[in-house]
Order: C-alpha cells, then structure tokens, then sequence
C-alpha cells in the first residue's frame, strides 16, 4: 500500500488529446509552438496517451519535453490499448492522420507492462510519473464494463502497483468520463489519482457528492479534465463530444450572463470552480494553439469576485455544496 499518495503539480496543465490530431489534423511545427508555450507559462503537469493519434501525441509530447530537466515536470500517460502495426489505419475514432498501429484493448498484466514500455519508446524517455487506466468505463465498453473491470483489477491495477513499488511509476489510477470507475478502485485496490474528464465542471457535478469525498476520505488526487465541457463554456456547440442540447446551452448562457455582469470571462470562471475543490490537484484543459494556450494561463490569473460565487449559488446554478475560490472584493 503506498504510505503517501502523490500529488500532481497545479493548478494549471496541459492535456494531450488536440496534439494527437483531434478532428482535425495539427503540424508538428504548431504541436511543437503549443508545448513550449505551455512551458513558458509556467506547466509542469503534461499529460497524453497512446490513443491519441495511436502515438502521435506521446511523439510530440517527448520530442519537446526531451528538451527541459526532467525532474521538472510532471508526465503522464495511459495504459489499456496496445498499438499494433497496420499500414491500413490512418484515422482511430476522433482523431485523424494517426500513425499506422492499430488500437486493440487489452487491460491485462502483461499488456500493461508492454505499454508502459512502448510508452517510453515513443517519449524517448525513461520516466513516466503517472499511469492512468483509460476508458474503462460504460461510455466506451457498454455493459461489458464490469467484465473487463474485473480484468484490469487483477491484471493492469497489479502491473501499475508492482511498477509503483519499482520506482518506475510514481502513481496510477484511472483516466475516465465516468465516476462509476473510480469509485469501485477506491473500493478494491489503492490508486493515487485519477483523470476525470467531464464530471466536475460549472455545467455538471455528478462526481461532488460520492468519488469526491470517497477521495478526501483516501487522501487520493483528481485532475479535471475537459473543464470546458468539450468546448461548451468556452462559447461552442458540443458537449461530451457531441452537440449540445438545448436546456444546456441555455444554462451555458446564463452563467455567461451573471459571468459578463461581474466582469468575468466565462472561461475563467469555469477554470477556477474545478480547481476549488480540495481534492482537485489540477486542470488540464487541452490546446492546439500557442495562442489558446497562453489565454488559458491569462484566463486561470483573472480576479474573480465572491459575489459572482454568491449569485451562481442564489440562482442554483452551481450546488449548495460545491466549493468555490475566495473571490476578490
């Protein structure tokens, strides 16, 4: 059992998924413009997976942190696919331009052991400090879920344990849109963290009443993935990858609307509110542009007044119960 969990470095990451070619196909000059600017704004929390792209994101990821002291940053990745070579794939789901390798899941000891090594290849380099177990959840697997939950507990969960106790990792968990997940490993075995995308944002809560306090209880992480709701409170159409319905956008709207009279970007207020929560260590919205990256930070630094908090929480636009920054004035 790991005697202190470790903590992800915060407030403010990067999250890998654009740089492997979501939906639309990013230069490797661009990829490489986004990193360091994530960099010179002060990151240190970079995470990616084989998925993305089948590699093209760990490529780009290790070309440009190969560059700065490795004891300086925070890198992690995912276990649960293996890549297989296939000179016929050239697109996997979302993301288009993927290197030739076909994905096929495998949440077992042994595969895990060989992902994490293919990892390594693909970042040229030797440490990865974080190893999450990813899409093992409803969303992707149906009810076949629970059958290969049971497989990865005694397979994936053990491999990334034995490589925890060896220094190779220094934490792992779970790297998921769903809480159900997480909660049955914080019932089964001892992970550290978790990426959890999508399920504690302004827009939708549903991990504040039981995996949040389930990890205050367990001293474990969360690093927030997707605070923007897969570009809805950052002014676009889609949420959980997919057009938006209508009572949403209109919710969308009205935090935009009591945001605007405060003086506050909408943005901002969603970065902060995920980050409030104590056992949030970090959020890791994703970028394909320097630019996007360099407003993020600009976004994360904004004052934000308590008496937005106040009026979000007298309109019940955010939970009673939900944690919110010290606002200023």
């Amino acid at each position: 059992m790991a005697s202190q969990h470790f903590t992800p470095p915060g407030p403010l990451g990067f999250g890998g998924a654009p740089l492997g070619n979501m939906f639309e196909e990013v230069s490797d000059a661009q990829a490489k413009e986004a990193l360091v600017a994530a960099w010179e704004t002060g990151v240190r929390h970079f995470d990616t997976a084989p998925h993305y792209g089948n590699g093209v994101s760990e490529h780009r990821f290790g070309h440009v942190l190969r560059n700065y002291p490795r004891d300086e940053f925070t890198l992690s990745t995912k276990v649960g696919r293996i890549l297989k070579a296939d000179p016929s794939v050239r697109d996997n789901g979302p993301f288009v331009r993927a290197l030739p390798f076909r994905s096929e899941n495998d949440y077992s000891y042994d595969a895990t052991m060989r992902s994490i090594e293919d990892s390594q290849q693909r970042l040229g380099l030797a440490q990865i400090d974080i190893a999450y177990i990813h899409d093992l959840a409803a969303d992707h697997h149906g009810d076949a879920w629970e059958e290969l939950f049971a497989i990865a507990m005694n397979g994936a969960a053990k491999a990334l344990i034995r490589l925890r106790e060896e220094g190779v990792i220094k934490a792992w968990g779970f790297g998921v849109n769903l809480t159900e997940p997480c909660e049955r490993a914080l019932e089964q075995s001892d992970p550290d963290v978790f990426l959890l995308a999508g399920r504690y944002s302004l827009l939708n809560q549903p991990a504040l009443d039981r995996l949040f306090p389930m990890c205050a209880e367990r001293g474990v992480h969360v690093v927030v993935g997707g605070p923007y709701n897969s570009g809805l409170l950052a002014g676009g159409k889609n949420f959980e990858y997919q057009e938006a319905p209508p009572q949403l956008v209109a919710r969308r709207d009205r935090l935009a609307q009591i945001c605007a009279r405060h003086g506050v970007d909408l943005r901002s207020a969603a970065l902060h509110f995920c980050a409030a929560h104590p056992v949030v260590a970090a959020i890791i919205p994703g970028a394909k542009h320097s630019d996007r990256v360099r407003e993020n930070a600009r976004l994360w630094q904004a004052d934000i007044p308590a008496a937005l908090w106040e009026e979000l929480r007298a309109e019940g636009l955010i939970p009673e119960n939900a944690p919110t920054p010290r606002g200023q004035g």
